[in-house]
Parts: C-alpha cells; structure tokens; sequence
C-alpha cells in the first residue's frame, strides 16, 4: 500500500470559513441514510439519546427506548460492549419493531471491531470512538518518525476495512465520534493533548472511509470542557472544507452532569456551534434518566431550525480556535485582565444570601448610600454626588452634551442595532475610554450585533475597547427554556473572549445571579462553586449513578474551586476526568473506584459509602473545609 496518511496540524488560532457553502440556516452537510430518519442536507437538527439499561436486559431497554422515543427521541443509541450484546440487538430491535416503532438504532461501540462488524448487519448505525477502537492505548513510543507513522495509520486501514464493507453491504451509517477522553497515546504523543489532536483523530478516519468511497459517515467531537469541544468542532469543519467532505456533524458534551448545571453546559457548547450554522444532530448528555434529555434537547434546537436565529453570515472575522480575552480599558471594577463581572438587584438578595453581585443595581426606590458595593443608578437619578455609577440610556448619552468623565454605563439595544446599526454610537464611544456598554437583548440574539459592533470599532482602527456586558430581561414564563438561551446566547461570545460581564433580570423570585456565576463557570472564566463532571451513564454502569452524584453534590458542594468528577465506567471515565482533582469512577456491580487526579487510590468501595471515603481522601490531602 503506497498511501500516505502522516498529516501535520500548524493552526493559527483563528479560521476562517467560507460563506459559500452556508445556506441561511446551516452548513449545508450531505444526508446521509440512518434507516428512515435522514440527516444532514436540508433535513432538520436530529435529536437522539442513549440508554442506560443492560443491554442484555431485551425488556427494560425496549420500555425505556419507547420512553425515549415518545419524548421525541429520533436516534435510540444503545451500548454495545460485547458480542453477546450485539447479538441482542436484533431482540432488541425485533421487540421495538413489533411495538410500533421504527426510530434508528445505534449500537455504541469502543473497543472490540467484531462487535462493531456484528452490530452494522443488524443496527441502522454504528458509533466508533477512533481513540480505543483499533488504536492500542499501551504507550510502547514517545514518538515517531512519519515512516513509523504511516506503517500504524496503514494497520488502521486495514482493521478498518471489514467494517466498511459490511456498512456498504447493509446500507449502515457509522459515526466516527472523536472523545478527548480518549485521545489515542499515539495521537497525544504527536499532538499532545489539544483541539488540533482531536482534529487529526477524526480525519485519519474520514480519510480513509473517503479513499474507500464509503461516505455513509457522521462525525463528533466530544468534550467535557466546552472550549475544547467547541475549537475542536470549528477546526473540524475548516479541515474537512480543506480537503472537500462535508459529512454531517453530530454535537454534544460529554459528562455534563445534571440539573441546571448540566442544561447551561450544553446549552454553551452546542449553542455556541448551532449558532455559527454547524450542527447536524445533537444529544444533550444528562445525569438523569434518558427521556428527560429530549424536552431540553428540544428547546435548545428550536430557534435553530430557522433563518433568522443563525448567524454565521454575520461573521466578519474569523472563528476562534483558542481562546483570548479580548482588549479592553481598564477601568477598575472591570476590564483589563479582570474576570467578568456580575450585575445583580437588591431584590435577588431575598432569593440567594450566599453569592453576591458585583454591582447592583439601584432604582429611584432604594438607596445607593445605604449600600457598601458598588451600584449603579440611572443616569436620570444621579446628581453628581452620590457613590453611585451613572447608568445611561442611549439616546440621553448621544444627546448628552458633556459627558462625565467619570465611570459611567451606556445601555446599547442590541436588537435594535442588530437590524438597523447606529455607526455614531461607536464614533462617539472612540473619544470615552470611562465607559462601559451594556449591550441589551429581549431575545439574548447579542452574537449578530456584536459582531456589527465590532465592525464599527475596526473602522476606527481601535485596538482596546469598551468593556461590554451582556443584559436580558427574561420575559417567558418557561424558566428551563430562559436559561437554555441565555446561556447559548451568552457563552457564544464568552467561549472566544468577549464580554467582561452578565447582567440577568425578570421575576422578583429569581435567582438570576447564581445563573449568571454558572454560566461564567460554565465557560470557565470564573469559579463561585465545586465544579462536577458527571457522565450520563449508560448500560456499563452497574451502580446508581444518579443517587451517587446527587449524595456527592450535596456532600461536597461548597467546595469553591475543586472540580469532582462522578463518572459510570472506565470505557471514558479516566480520560474525561483527567483534570479533575477527585474522582468517583464505577468499578464492578455496587462498586466505584477513587481517584486523586488522574492516580486510582482505592478500588471497589460500596456505592453506599462512596461519599465518606471521597470526603476521607478530600480530607487528608488538605482540600477539605467544613461547611
């Protein structure tokens, strides 16, 4: 075989995408077959889910794949670890088909390529992870030459081939699903552990799936981090536009976790991505029984199925593959190197004691001398003399004649400047470096008019800006739904270094300031509480991982700075979980393991005292503080 296969990633940190192959709503992606459930092309966002039933168990994973499915589940995926287990599949299959339902199966496989051989002749589609499927995670080199490469990437081929030809035979798809969890050595030797080694994993797949004329494909990056899925995602894209492929793209984060820190991590990432027109199918990956997923699924996808909510041919400068905060004035309370702000009322107190606002805001009704943090009142009440930010609307501050030359606000409309830009807003913002911009959305749309307004700003050859915060008043009564767009909203700027702040506000009973500090932690910009990275679970977890992760939540969860990982199964666990600094990581049946880091300390403690040992281990390595 005289193929050559080395390839060698030398990214900027920063792509750019040609608008030609946008439609006005996405990607424009080939379809690709999934039994009757097409997707890519002009087809809409797919949704899918897994099970978390023993695959083994025919009954249990047929009544909860209905489960799924009635939710509106149009992928049912389901883990596939063993021969046996693939050979039920047609059990599996048989029992949903004679129910009524005919939604695609996906048989998730890792290691073994004749579960994955087995399972294409019975399934609609197969999920292979490139990191573990033929790759040996058995460090024998710290390096190779392209020679030596090229000889591993050729034996890949050929175990690969079988595969491919039972799929062309049986018209089954395969969903080449990168995982930074588990990044082959061979590829973290050469790459190390980034975006670009999530990248090339992938193309040396699609690579020789192409060569072969096998195009039946999906392709994923997956990440715990939403950075890294999002950049691994943007690079995927640019690559293959590179090399002329333009296969669907499956989006999720991995080990999300639940709750409402689970929803705002897949809102950012998936979001984010959605939002530049990239998407094909999505799972949102949550620590709680899989007919949940889809509702939250739902909601996140809905603005996206339609024009005007996508905004990529809004995109003037190219897409962010690292991230870089952007350059902005210093102002003291915020900009310069600062971390974002929060802006918060006098109201929120009444709902959260604990996490406090940066700035409140104060109406005509209260006091700003009564306060000791610093607050910010309308521009209309301040008189010059109180401990208090002015707050200005937009057409009193262009109307303004003599600014103060003090610290000051400027509520900008962005849905108003998205549709018709006012350029004197920013001519005027050149000559007040005091000022910071309250960029205001009913719809939190902030990624369109940000961008104009950064179009501004280059045309003035400014190379420091104007702090921006991001404000929106919730006006829906769904609070699921708000916090699904906001965070989508908001995170799709701050995943590349733009805003310096997030003002929420709405119902007096809401906590709109915790939301704000956990979408910062989403994006990792800011930390107000433990950190949890929990997987989904699947049919290889044998213990309870719900209950586990809700007694390790309440256990631990205040915390502020460590990052606790509750993980199902050693398949992902280890590798998704390697920054964390404790972790939970099923074992055996009612048994979990404990790491510190990335080192096992102990294996197979009961389920049940799976909290007190992680406290023990938090305790005698000095990171434990009592509540």
């Amino acid at each position: 075989m005289n193929i050559i296969f080395v390839m060698k990633f030398n990214y900027k940190t920063s792509l750019k995408l040609g608008k030609h192959i946008f439609s006005a709503n996405r990607w424009v992606t080939r379809e690709v077959s999934i039994g009757n459930s097409p997707i890519g092309g002009k087809n809409p966002i797919r949704i899918q889910s897994m099970t978390n039933t023993p695959t083994m168990d025919t009954i249990a994973t047929v009544k909860q794949s209905i489960k799924m499915i009635e939710a509106g589940c149009e992928y049912v995926r389901i883990t596939t670890p063993t021969i046996k287990d693939a050979e039920n599949l047609i059990n599996i299959k048989n029992e949903l088909r004679k129910a009524g339902f005919d939604t695609p199966i996906i048989a998730d496989v890792h290691f073994n390529r004749k579960v994955a051989e087995l399972a294409a002749r019975i399934v609609e589609k197969v999920r292979i992870n490139p990191g573990n499927y033929i790759d040996n995670k058995e460090t024998k080199k710290i390096s190779y030459s392209d020679a030596e490469y090229n000889v591993e990437m050729e034996k890949i081929a050929e175990n690969i081939y079988p595969l491919l030809k039972v799929c062309k035979e049986y018209g089954t798809a395969i969903r080449i699903g990168t995982n930074h969890g588990s990044l082959s050595d061979r590829i973290l030797n050469r790459y190390g552990d980034t975006a670009v080694g999530m990248t090339a994993s992938a193309m040396e797949f699609l690579r020789i799936c192409k060569q072969q004329n096998f195009n039946n494909l999906i392709v994923s990056m997956k990440s715990s981090r939403i950075q890294m899925m999002v950049y691994s995602t943007r690079l995927l894209v640019e690559k293959m536009i590179s090399e002329g492929m333009n296969y669907p793209i499956h989006l999720g984060v991995t080990e999300a976790g639940d709750g409402e820190d689970g929803r705002i991590k897949s809102a950012a990432g998936i979001g984010t991505l959605l939002a530049e027109g990239i998407g094909d199918t999505i799972r949102v990956s949550l620590t709680e029984s899989p007919e949940f997923e889809i509702p939250v699924a739902q909601k996140l996808i809905s603005k996206y199925n339609t024009a005007k909510s996508v905004y990529f041919n809004s995109f003037p400068q190219p897409l962010k593959t690292s991230y870089e905060k952007r350059k902005t004035n210093d102002l003291g309370l915020i900009g310069g190197k600062m971390k974002p702000i929060v802006i918060g009322t006098l109201a929120e107190l009444k709902v959260n004691s604990q996490l406090k606002p940066d700035i409140y805001y104060v109406d005509k009704k209260s006091n700003p001398a009564k306060i000791k943090e610093p607050c910010l009142v309308d521009f209309s009440n301040w008189d010059g003399t109180l401990d208090a930010i002015p707050l200005f609307r937009t057409d009193e501050w262009l109307e303004e004649m003599v600014l103060p030359e003090v610290l000051h606000f400027l509520i900008i409309d962005a849905d108003k400047f998205n549709s018709s830009p006012n350029p004197s807003i920013v001519e005027k913002l050149q000559h007040h470096n005091n000022c910071v911009v309250v960029l205001e959305s009913k719809e939190a749309d902030f990624l369109s008019a940000y961008r104009k307004i950064e179009n501004a700003y280059t045309s003035f050859k400014l190379e420091v800006y104007q702090p921006i915060i991001f404000k929106i008043h919730q006006s829906q009564k769904d609070d699921e739904k708000f916090m699904m767009e906001v965070s989508a909203g908001i995170s799709s700027l701050l995943i590349d270094g733009f805003g310096d702040g997030i003002w929420l506000t709405g119902m007096s009973n809401k906590d709109y300031v915790s939301l704000s500090y956990n979408i910062l932690q989403a994006n990792h910009l800011r930390f107000s509480k433990t950190e949890f990275i929990a997987c989904p679970s699947c049919g290889r977890t044998q213990y309870n991982i719900t209950e586990v992760l809700q007694q390790v939540k309440q256990g631990t969860d205040h915390l502020k700075g460590l990052k606790i990982a509750v993980m199902g199964c050693i398949v992902n666990g280890p590798g998704e979980m390697a920054d964390a600094d404790y972790g939970v990581v099923g074992s055996q049946k009612g048994k979990v393991n404990l790491y510190k880091g990335k080192e096992l300390v102990r294996k197979n403690i009961d389920e049940e005292e799976a909290l007190n040992a992680l406290i023990e281990l938090i305790t005698i390595n000095d990171d434990w503080i009592p509540r």
